[in-house]
């Protein structure tokens, strides 16, 4: 088993930054794609970011594409998730997660608890 747990998360104003990370123990978090997903009060969950198990390729939804940016320390079996130019729309509950590259779900075994980002206009 791969527990995670997020931190960072907090109530900052539009335009603001904000760094979340995410530590994980139980096995080496270099066997697994790592990434963070998101969800909204009233709204289905959706991906946020991915990155693959070296870290050498990364993805994004489109709507953070250009203000958000994933990066891991396989040495200190962390994930990150940089977050610039904060949108109200940001707001939500941000999950990490660990499993297999991709968008969907489906391709992450392990979830974190949440950390919650509130963004005021």
């Amino acid at each position: 088993q791969v527990q995670l747990v997020e931190s960072g998360g907090g109530e900052v104003q539009a335009g603001d930054s904000l760094t979340l990370s995410c530590a994980a123990s139980g096995r080496t978090v270099s066997w697994f794609a790592m990434g963070w997903f998101r969800q909204a009060p009233g709204k289905e969950r959706e991906f946020v970011a991915t990155t693959s198990r070296s870290g050498s390729h990364t993805a994004y939804q489109d709507s953070v594409k250009g203000r958000f940016t994933i990066s891991r320390d396989n040495t200190k079996n962390a994930v990150y998730l940089q977050m610039n130019s904060l949108e109200p729309e940001d707001t939500a509950i941000y999950y990490c997660v660990a499993g297999t590259y991709g968008y969907r779900s489906e391709n992450y075994e392990f979830w974190g608890q949440g950390t919650q980002v509130t963004v005021s206009s």
